[in-house]
């Protein structure tokens, strides 16, 4: 593994620095005078900061350039070991978790899947709580894309990284000349709408505690809480309305907001096919679910309906998982649809899960020119996106991902009724945890949660989600004997 010195490198800085969030549940701690709970979070502190210098102090000598191996390794070592040191503290302060839970709820966190595993979370320790939820503020954007902003400073390439980690079909797309530029840029325009929404948040009438919270989760589209009604808990239009524009605006891609900046002109948003398809989808879905509600006779005025239909609707196809109301109850064709949203309508390039909808919209274009080929064989008709042609290698990509994604999810799906879970509740805990949904059907509902799991079937959910964050193929590679050969 020594040709590997310089993934372990990297690894050491990259533990070193996440050691520093531990500060802010430790000084909350403090300042709570709570000796216990400072003990259990300042441990943790130190021994992910002391196993990050141990490795760095290891490795010191191992400076030079990633190539492409070494970024998916690095990657994929990040996403495996930072939700370890996660854990720690979970483990010792939410009592009788245990470490396979504990761990998936770190991994639930850092890969903003919001699926969580603990009950009782209004009596949770509230450092406990912060932590949950700054775990989804720091890996909703991708915490490989912070590695690329400092690794010039470091004297290493960031490309491999970014290429690895950078979320939907477009990888090579860059907005600036310089990767640790755009890097900056992306994160520029992440902080700037946290700032916003927790100004909103708070003049919505939440705690300044709450406010930070819920923050971190709607920008991260993870959707934790620190309440078990979720959104529920307020019952507040204002807040609800809120929540819906910010998991919208988190919903599409950061780079069209930084092109806006740069131009000072909302054109490059509007012109972007994706957004256009992404407004369009979440409006009609709103529409159809709100007359669903209305006529089933859920609620008694059209308003409210319109409130709860838009709020789970962004919340579900955002990926996010708030609720508001246990849509379980709601007739059987709406959780449904729900699902099937959270799948692919989040945008390439966002904090949101699933397959992103520009694969959707690439495959609808292949399909209707097979369609068209059926008719005139000698057809020229390329598949074009946004006024481009589509590059072959990308619509081979966009396959091949397909085909590997319903495979994963079948597969997935098996080892859980396997595990003699019951088909509603397996097949929609995967899809949840693949698409970092969060919340699925049956005992993983909106009214539920992932404690009902054995050890097993919640490790085959965390390496689902992890799946997921990924992209699949980031993680796949590394099962291929091409990988580790010289």
């Amino acid at each position: 593994m020594q040709r590997f010195d310089a993934v372990f490198f990297m690894l050491a800085r990259l533990v070193t620095v996440f050691s520093l969030a531990f500060l802010v549940p430790l000084v909350w701690t403090w300042a709570d005078d709570d000796l216990k709970e400072i003990e259990i979070w300042l441990g943790s502190f130190l021994a992910t900061l002391c196993c990050g210098l141990l490795l760095w102090a290891l490795t010191r000598r191992a400076r030079r350039e990633l190539d492409v191996r070494d970024g998916f390794l690095l990657v994929n070592l990040v996403w495996l070991v930072l939700p370890a040191f996660a854990a720690l503290p979970l483990y010792f302060a939410v009592p009788g978790i245990g470490w396979s839970k504990a761990y998936f709820e770190a991994m639930s966190g850092l890969t903003a899947t919001g699926a969580t595993a603990i009950a009782g979370l209004d009596l949770l320790d509230p450092a406990a709580n912060i932590w949950r939820c700054l775990l989804q503020l720091i890996g909703g954007l991708g915490i490989m894309l912070l590695a690329v902003a400092v690794l010039p400073f470091l004297g290493l390439g960031g490309m491999q990284l970014f290429k690895a980690e950078m979320p939907g079909p477009m990888k090579d797309t860059r907005l600036t000349p310089r990767i640790a530029e755009t890097a900056r840029g992306l994160w520029g325009v992440y902080f700037v709408l946290s700032a916003a929404c927790l100004l909103a948040y708070r003049w919505g009438g939440m705690s300044w505690q709450d406010a930070f919270m819920h923050m971190c989760t709607t920008l991260g589209l993870g959707g934790f809480s620190s309440h078990d009604r979720s959104f529920g808990y307020w019952n507040s239009p204002v807040l609800e309305w809120t929540a819906v524009v910010f998991m919208s605006l988190a919903g599409i891609n950061f780079a069209r907001y930084f092109m806006v900046w740069r131009q000072r002109s909302v054109r490059p948003l509007w012109r972007d096919t994706e957004v256009r398809a992404y407004a369009l989808i979440l409006l009609a879905a709103t529409v159809v679910v709100t007359f669903m509600v209305w006529r089933g006779g859920q609620y008694d005025t059209f308003g409210i309906s319109l409130r709860e239909a838009a709020f789970q609707v962004v919340s579900v196809a955002t990926t996010t998982g708030y609720a508001t109301t246990d849509y379980l109850l709601w007739p059987t064709f709406v959780p449904i649809l729900l699902l099937f949203l959270g799948c692919f309508v989040s945008c390439a390039g966002s904090t949101g899960g699933g397959i992103k909808l520009v694969r959707m919209l690439i495959l609808i274009k292949v399909a209707r020119r097979e369609l068209v080929r059926i008719v005139h064989p000698r057809v020229v008709n390329p598949v074009a996106l946004g006024g481009a042609t589509v590059p072959v290698n990308v619509i081979w990509a966009v396959m091949a991902y397909m085909l590997i994604y319903g495979g994963s999810m079948v597969g997935l799906t098996l080892l859980l009724l396997a595990s003699g879970l019951d088909v509603v509740t397996a097949f929609t805990a995967i899809i949840a945890c693949l698409n970092n949904i969060g919340p699925g059907l049956g005992k993983v509902g909106p009214a539920g949660n992932y404690a009902v799991l054995t050890d097993f079937q919640v490790w085959v959910c965390t390496f689902a989600m992890l799946l997921g964050r990924l992209e699949l193929l980031s993680v796949l590679v590394l099962l291929t004997p091409q990988f580790w050969r010289r």
